[in-house]
């Protein structure tokens, strides 16, 4: 049974940082290009950072480019998203994706695996 299973969330004031992880098991996820996702209340699930099957490339939602970063471990079935300055806008649950393919992913449709998610609270 293939699962992915983030941590990490939490509540943190504007300007703060936090780092979530993802970590696949059922898998070999070094096969596979990896991604987060987020949903906020009432908003439909958007796209926020992809990582490509070797982890050597990135690719960035406008909205969070120059304060995310994404990692891909492939020795540990691992995905991280390091989040700096924060804002009440990134308040949403966070989910974690697997695709079955090389490039760095960032339509929904493209990923075959998703996680239960984990909620990041921004208060204003």
């Amino acid at each position: 049974q293939v699962q992915l299973v983030e941590s990490g969330g939490g509540l943190v004031q504007a300007g703060d940082s936090l780092r979530l992880s993802c970590v696949g098991s059922g898998r070999t996820f070094s096969r596979d290009a990896m991604g987060w996702f987020r949903q906020a209340p009432g908003q439909e699930r958007e796209f926020v950072a992809a990582v490509s099957r070797g982890g050597g490339s990135q690719y960035y939602a406008d909205s969070v480019k120059g304060r995310f970063t994404i990692s891909k471990d492939n020795a540990k079935n691992t995905v991280d998203l390091q989040m700096n300055s924060l804002k009440p806008e990134d308040t949403a649950v966070y989910y974690c994706a697997a695709a079955p393919t090389y490039y760095s992913a960032s339509h929904q449709n493209e990923y075959a695996y998703w996680g239960q998610g984990t909620q990041v609270t921004v208060p204003s």
